[in-house]
């Protein structure tokens, strides 16, 4: 099989962007912008159509060789920026402006793929737009963004703008039978990834994610209004948190371990460590977030199911202190002080 049909083969239920990025391959414009949320495949759609457009013209073997490396992530002329903490930064938008005027290294175009550019602020927007505008004719730039902040809204004019949709709960289902993933374990991973298939990915070689999903299920049962009782519970998820982390943490050791190798081959300019680790740190804190929307979101349908059978105000008012729990974690709260004072609520219910 031809190696550039598969270079999409990781972007799920988006069929009218791969068809956009496909005819666009061939005469690519200046910037893109794809927006959607976490998880909906949009790095892997950035590689797939950097893939096409750094193989063309190449013979066989060469096509090969570079499409692999695009998807791999590790092209000369495919460069990742992401910022280092919760927004973008001067020196991380001057990187994106020095590298837009660098010519390629072996191909005839240079693709340069901001992450999260949703968190830039104005000033960023600022900076970025002269170069965005008129950058050199062997530059392409797409941002990736999980929506466009109203003092983008001007960036976006400039670039084609491809909406991203969440994947569905029988997308990422269908997508983990393909893996060879068994039926039951498969379902639980389809719900707990909400829609997030990168999520989906880690939590194929979780072990434990169906003791997770019965760990929630079985609180409303367990609960009492007992100091040690919520203590427990606490507890209980908490070790559950750090269990499920372990997947990624292995990951990142892997991940690691192949930069130190390339620093080694290469040097240490210029790898990005520093980013590298600062990605990681995100990765684990999103993981835990995910974890607990999961949990939360079993706990919630297992008073939907209460109110099914017996309709109550306290099982009504249960799902509201649920959703305010989940609510507070854009807050990036205390795990234990989060859980300690849901549960709490849950148990004044139960009274």
């Amino acid at each position: 099989m031809d190696v550039k049909t598969k270079v999409f083969d990781r972007v799920i239920e988006q069929e009218k962007i791969i068809k956009q990025l496909e005819t666009s391959a061939s005469n690519p414009l200046h910037a893109y912008f794809f927006v959607g949320p976490s998880g909906s495949c949009r790095w892997e759609a950035a590689k797939g159509f950097a893939a096409l457009i750094l193989s063309t013209g190449l013979d066989p073997n060469d096509t090969d060789r570079t499409v692999r490396l695009v998807l791999r992530g590790e092209h000369p002329d495919l460069v990742r920026i992401s910022p280092q903490g919760s927004q973008y930064r001067d020196e991380e938008v001057q990187i994106l402006i020095n590298e837009a005027s660098r010519t390629p290294v072996e191909s005839a175009k240079k693709i340069i793929v901001a992450d999260r550019f949703h968190t830039a602020n104005a000033t960023v927007v600022g900076r970025l737009l002269k170069t965005l505008e008129e950058p050199p004719p062997s530059t392409i730039i797409i941002l990736l963004g999980e929506n466009v902040p109203d003092e983008q809204v001007t960036i976006a004019s400039r670039c084609m703008t491809l909406e991203f949709q969440p994947i569905s709960t029988s997308g990422i289902l269908d997508w983990l039978l393909d893996q060879n993933v068994d039926d039951t374990t498969a379902e639980t991973v389809a719900l707990a990834s909400r829609g997030d298939l990168h999520r989906a990915s880690d939590l194929i070689n979780d072990p434990k994610v169906t003791d997770r999903f019965l760990l929630w299920r079985s609180i409303p049962d367990c609960l009492n209004k007992e100091g040690y009782v919520i203590a427990e519970i606490v507890e209980n998820i908490r070790n559950s948190l750090d269990e499920a982390q372990v997947t990624i943490d292995e990951r990142h050791l892997q991940e690691i371990e192949e930069l130190r190798k390339r620093e080694e081959t290469l040097g240490l300019r210029g790898s990005g460590r520093k980013e590298f680790e600062a990605q990681q740190k995100r990765e684990v804190r999103r993981f835990r977030i995910d974890e607990l929307q999961f949990g939360f979101a079993t706990l919630a349908n297992v008073f939907r199911e209460k109110i099914e059978e017996t309709p109550s105000d306290a099982f009504i008012r249960s799902v509201e202190h649920i959703r305010r729990a989940n609510a507070a974690l854009r807050r990036n709260p205390n795990e234990s002080l989060l859980l300690q004072a849901l549960l709490i609520s849950l148990s004044d219910e139960e009274t």
